[in-house]
Parts: structure tokens; C-alpha cells; sequence
């Protein structure tokens, strides 16, 4: 780029799709500032281009028409249309750098915008690392398109693509499919294997046809009418994501809740499902520093409470699912294991019969002893049993009869809710009652907030595990008579339960 106060500045600029009232301010003042515009047209003279800004054009501007070799008919340039087309490109680039060399600015207009199969781009390969340029966006033809069909193309996460209608047609109809919303641009002589893809794709009856979007022969004509030998090249085909609303059966606006699992903490580790849930939720329903771990986003209600309302908290998600949002009830780890999965179902079961008639849908997530297990090996690679160890919900008779029979039948464990402020002391009584059926060397680890920033794992046994550095965000994974610890040659410690009841060392 030469930066030179004689060098003049290249701006592609791009004029949306066809009506003047849709340039934008800032093109119309460039291009009533440049001394060059420059401009495609066919070898007939007539550049659609122009056409848009004519009324724009001041006396003494200077015009270069940029006119195509080659527009839909063939050539006999020894290197094909792709040799025939870059060589145009590199003369007009060449003409173009004469004015800019002469300190003259120079607008090169273009239908749509510049870098949306805008032929701009490929004299902006040409010239921008040479010259001061500048790029000035236009409404692209799909976006006026929908809106001049009235048709909403996407809607929460769905998505959009755009084809040319110069693949061929398996390839375009490999890639329609009836979950997403397409454009299929450049038409022309294109039409007739595009409706055939169309069709063979089931999604012919969505399909919407529009040429000239927002000129004044704009047409808008059933797919079936069409007349391939008239299809002009500014034309295009949409296929909105016609999908009825999640929240819409039969024209009613129902709710639907999901119960969602965010995994143990690190963002990498929740699911494309729980993603996807959060994403399309109005309402966020959760113990408040779960929520606090969910990205905000504009529009969505979030409703946090304390950790000991479970109920009430099942309660209030259904209540707005009824009223006919979309809600997402989060739980650490996964929802079904000591989360608010049961709360919400208990509550159903216990709650109007409005409340059987929602979209209940339970979203797994990473559960925090797979997450704790992953960082030690495999703990828990034969069969393994999970005790909570607060006894809020069940008596603590009830978990001291699982602990032994937990024991007596050679589980490896993975406690739960080992202590809390209010209860320090089962731990040590559950550690004492284990310890009447395993080894004192059995392995242990202590796996706290794993995959957050206060992550901390600690190897030891059951004689030496020490109550007072456990609390309510660690996990206790507790070995059988056949779990084994070893050191790697790295010094990693690697704590495993062998496949084979039994095996010997």
C-alpha cells in the first residue's frame, strides 16, 4: 500500500440490490466525492450498476465502464473462460492503477456487496495491497429478497446457507436438507437442475422464487411457473427454515422445559444438546452460582435462588412453562445423579395435571466423578456404587445401611456430598465403617471443583485420608480390594480398578 498524499484511494463499493433507496449514506457521499467511478458492464453497453446511481453521477467524474469479455456465452480465449476472465481482471486492474498512480480516487461500483460473489473482490486481490482502500458494505440480494417475500429466513439457532447454482446437482441436493434455510444464487441457465435438486430433496414446496429483488421488473412466481429460457442471472431461489416454533403445536404456544446438565465446570466439557438448550431457553432456572457459570444473553430471565429450595425452585420452572416459556432448569454436573432432574419430576407427579402435558426433556451432562475418575485414570473401570453422604433428604441410618452394604459387596465408591458446615462428622464415621471391610492401603482421592480454577486432586489411602480437607465441592472416589495406584515414568500417579474381578498383580 502506498500511503503517498498523490496516490489516490480505492473504494469498493457496494450498492445493495437494485434500489437506489437502499445505498447507503456513506456510499452515496464516496461516490459523489471520487473523481473515477468505475462500473461492470455486459458488451451491450447497459451496467445495472449505473443504472442504480445515475441520478448520483456528477459532470465531471470520469467514467470507466468495465466491459465483460464473456457474460453467459462461450469464448475461444486459448485458456477457457478461467484464463479469459483473469486476464480482463488484470487489464482493468491495470487501468485502474493508472488513475490511482495519478492521485485520482476511484469507486468501483458493485451490485449487492463487495465480498458477497461480488466481482469487486478479485480486483481488490489485485490492487489493495498496493493502494489506500476502503470497502463499503451493501445490503446483500438475499437479505432483500426474504424481505420482499416477507418470509423470515432463520429463526433462534437455525441456520443459513448459501449455494451456488453452478454445483452440480447431487452436490446441491446432498447439502439441502429439510432443518436448515438456503439461498441458491446465480441462477441463469441453472434453473432447471436446481428445481430438480430442489425436489429430489423434499424441500421443493418450501422453495421461493424472486428475480430482480427490489428493481422495478422485480418478479416474484410459484417455483412450478417458472419458464427456465427466461431465468435472468439476477435471480435467486430461498428455502426459509419453515420449522413451527418449539413452543407451537397446533397453532397453541405450549411451554417446554428442560432440565440441563452444565458438567463439573469446565466450559469445553458441556454438551452441543446443553448448548443448544441454553441458547433457545427465555428463562434460566437454577441454584445461583450455576447460573453464574452460564454466558448471558440478551433477552433471557434467569431466576437464582439458594441451594436448598429445590422444590420450590422445580416449582417456579414449571409454573413459567406453563405460562408458555421456554425454560432451562441447570444442575452441576449431570442433572439425573443428586440434581434437580427428580426435583422437577417429583414435582409433576405431585403438581397440576397441566404440568404432565408440558415438553419435559432431560439434558445429560459430564457427571463430576467421570470428570474427578478422568483426572486420576480409571478408578472406575469395574463396577462402582454412588453414596451422597448429606443426610437433608434420606436418615443417616439409612445411609449407614448402604455404607456397609456397599463395603461387604467390594464396590469401588464415589461419595458425594461428603461433609457440609452443618455435618463435619460423617465422613470420618463412613471412613471408619469402610475401613472394617477394605485395606488400610486402599487408594482414595480427594478431587476438588475439578475442572475450574480451584482444582485440586489429592492421592491418598483410606488410613491416611483426612476428613478436614474435604468439603461440599470435592468428591471422594474410594477403591475395591482390586484398585490399584502406580507411578508413571513422568511421575503422574495413576489410580485404576482392573477390568477382570480379581485380577492378581
Amino acid at each position: 500500500m502506498n500511503g503517498s498524499a498523490k496516490v489516490g484511494r480505492l473504494f469498493g463499493v457496494g450498492l445493495g440490490p437494485g434500489d437506489p433507496e437502499l445505498v447507503t449514506l456513506k456510499a452515496l457521499r464516496v461516490i459523489r466525492q471520487v473523481q473515477v467511478i468505475a462500473y461492470p458492464t455486459a458488451k451491450h453497453g447497459l451496467s445495472n450498476a449505473r443504472s442504480i446511481l445515475s441520478s448520483e453521477l456528477v459532470n465531471d467524474q470520469i467514467e470507466l465502464a468495465m466491459v465483460y469479455p464473456i457474460t453467459t456465452e462461450t469464448t475461444d480465449h486459448p485458456g477457457g473462460y478461467e484464463a479469459a476472465i483473469s486476464e480482463f481482471y488484470d487489464d482493468m486492474a491495470e487501468q485502474i492503477s493508472v488513475h490511482l498512480n495519478c492521485g485520482r480516487d476511484v469507486a468501483i461500483l458493485c451490485e449487492g456487496d463487495p465480498f458477497f460473489y461480488g466481482s469487486y473482490m478479485y480486483l481488490h486481490d489485485r490492487l489493495a495491497h498496493r493502494f489506500l482502500t476502503e470497502v463499503i458494505p451493501g445490503i446483500p440480494s438475499v437479505m432483500a429478497a426474504s424481505a420482499r417475500l416477507g418470509t423470515p429466513l432463520v429463526r433462534r439457532d437455525s441456520e443459513l446457507t448459501v449455494l451456488p447454482a453452478t454445483l452440480s446437482e447431487d452436490d446441491l441436493t446432498a447439502r439441502l436438507n429439510q432443518s436448515s434455510a438456503f439461498a441458491i444464487m446465480k441462477l441463469g441457465r441453472n434453473f432447471t437442475k436446481v428445481r430438480n435438486a430442489l425436489s429430489r430433496a423434499g424441500v421443493a414446496d418450501k422453495a421461493l422464487y424472486i428475480e430482480r429483488a427490489t428493481m422495478t421488473a422485480e418478479r416474484m412466481i410459484p417455483l412450478d411457473d417458472v419458464d427456465p429460457s427466461t431465468v435472468p442471472y439476477f435471480s435467486l431461489i430461498l428455502v426459509p427454515d419453515t420449522r413451527p416454533d418449539p413452543c407451537e403445536v397446533n397453532g397453541i404456544y405450549t411451554g417446554h422445559l428442560s432440565v440441563v446438565g452444565l458438567g463439573p465446570g469446565a466450559s469445553e466439557w458441556l454438551t452441543p444438546e446443553a448448548k443448544k438448550a441454553l441458547a433457545e431457553a427465555t428463562d434460566l432456572v437454577g441454584y445461583q452460582p450455576y447460573l453464574d457459570r452460564v454466558p448471558t444473553r440478551s433477552g433471557q430471565q434467569r431466576h437464582g435462588s439458594d441451594n436448598k429450595v429445590e422444590a420450590e425452585r422445580a416449582r417456579h420452572a414449571l409454573s413459567l412453562a406453563e405460562a408458555g416459556r421456554r425454560v432451562c432448569v441447570v444442575s452441576s454436573g449431570d442433572p439425573g445423579i443428586f440434581a434437580m432432574a427428580s426435583a422437577v419430576l417429583e414435582s409433576v407427579e405431585d403438581g397440576p395435571a397441566a404440568w404432565r402435558s408440558l415438553d419435559i426433556r432431560i439434558v445429560p451432562g459430564l457427571s463430576a466423578m467421570q470428570a474427578a475418575a478422568s483426572r486420576v485414570g480409571a478408578p472406575l473401570g469395574h463396577d462402582f456404587c454412588v453414596l451422597s453422604l448429606s443426610d437433608r433428604l434420606k436418615p443417616w441410618e439409612v445411609i449407614v445401611k448402604r455404607l456397609h452394604a456397599v463395603a461387604s459387596a467390594d464396590f469401588a465408591l464415589a461419595i458425594y456430598n461428603p461433609v457440609s458446615s452443618e455435618r463435619k462428622w460423617q465422613l470420618a464415621e463412613a471412613q471408619a465403617i469402610l475401613a472394617t471391610y477394605r485395606d488400610p492401603k486402599t487408594p482414595v482421592v480427594l478431587a476438588r471443583s475439578v475442572g475450574r480454577s480451584g482444582e485440586r486432586i489429592v492421592f491418598t489411602d483410606l488410613e491416611a485420608l483426612d476428613p478436614t480437607m474435604v468439603d461440599m465441592q470435592t468428591v471422594v472416589l474410594i477403591g475395591s480390594s482390586t484398585t490399584r495406584s502406580l507411578s508413571l515414568s513422568n511421575d503422574r500417579k495413576i489410580m485404576y480398578t482392573p477390568r477382570s474381578y480379581g485380577a492378581s498383580r
